[in-house]
C-alpha cells in the first residue's frame, strides 16, 4: 500500500548535465570561458551589458537544443502521481522540467526563458537573442536583462520555498552540489526525512539521513519507480 507523502524536491544542475548543459565546475564548460563577477552580478551587467547578453544568448542556445533527460522524465511522472503531494523546486535556469511535462516548476534562480525590466520589472518571454539596446514592450525603457538571479541577489519564492521544504515528509536533493546558498541550507529547514540523490557526495551530504550516488539518470528513475510501485 502507498502512503501518500508531501515531498519537496530540489534539483541543481548535475540533473541537466546528461543533457549537455554544464554546471559550474565543468573544466572545459560554458562558464569556465567567463569571469562570473563580469558575467552574473549586477555590476558586471552595469559595466558590460553586452557582453553580459552575448553570454545568456549562448546558454539560451545551448538550452534550446538540449532534451529533457530520463531523469527530467521520472520527476514529471512523479509530479503527476495521485498518491503524493510534490513541490519541484529548482535552481537551475533552464526549463527542461517543464519540457518533461512537470506541471509547476519553482525557480528559485529565475528563468532563462523569461526577460526582464529593471525599470519597472515586467516579464516577458526572452527572444533568443537579447541585446542592450531591447526596450521593455511595457514601459519602453531600455533596461531590459536575463529573468535570472545574479551572484548579489535574492532568490526568488523563498518564502514559498520554506514553507514547503519545513511541511514536508520527504525533502530530496538532487543534483545539487550544496555550496550554493540558500538552496544549500534547505536541509536544515526540513523536519521530514530527508534524501540526497547525487553523482557524488555534495558538501552537506552528511546533513542527508540517506544517501544514493550515481548518474541522475539512473538513480532518479530508479527512486521514482520504487516510491511509486
Amino acid at each position: 500500500m502507498i502512503t501518500a507523502m508531501k515531498i519537496a524536491i530540489l534539483t541543481g544542475a548535475g540533473i541537466s548535465a546528461e543533457s549537455g548543459l554544464g554546471t559550474f565546475r565543468d573544466e572545459d564548460g560554458l562558464w569556465t570561458k567567463y569571469d562570473l563577477n563580469d558575467v552574473a552580478t549586477p555590476e558586471g551587467f552595469g559595466r558590460n551589458p553586452a557582453l553580459v547578453h552575448d553570454f545568456y544568448n549562448a546558454r539560451r542556445a545551448n538550452c534550446q537544443g538540449a532534451t529533457p533527460n530520463a531523469a527530467h522524465d521520472a520527476l514529471a511522472q512523479l509530479a503527476r502521481s495521485p498518491n503524493h503531494e510534490l513541490t519541484l523546486i529548482t535552481q537551475n535556469i533552464d526549463d527542461l522540467h517543464e519540457r518533461a511535462g512537470s506541471p509547476r516548476v519553482i525557480h528559485m534562480h529565475g528563468e532563462l526563458m523569461r526577460a526582464l525590466c529593471g525599470t519597472c520589472d515586467a516579464r516577458w518571454d526572452a527572444p533568443a537573442i537579447m541585446a542592450p539596446h531591447d526596450h521593455c514592450p511595457q514601459c519602453q525603457q531600455t533596461a531590459t536583462r536575463p529573468d535570472v538571479v545574479w551572484f548579489g541577489e535574492m532568490p526568488y519564492f523563498m518564502d514559498d520555498i520554506t514553507v514547503a521544504v519545513a511541511r514536508a515528509d520527504l525533502f530530496v536533493a538532487i543534483g545539487t552540489s550544496a555550496e550554493v546558498y540558500p538552496a544549500a541550507g534547505l536541509v536544515e529547514l526540513a523536519q521530514g526525512d530527508t534524501l540526497e540523490l547525487n553523482l557524488a557526495p555534495s558538501a552537506q551530504a552528511n546533513a542527508f539521513d540517506a544517501r544514493r550516488f550515481g548518474p541522475a539518470t539512473q538513480v532518479v528513475p530508479q527512486w521514482v519507480a520504487e516510491l511509486t510501485s
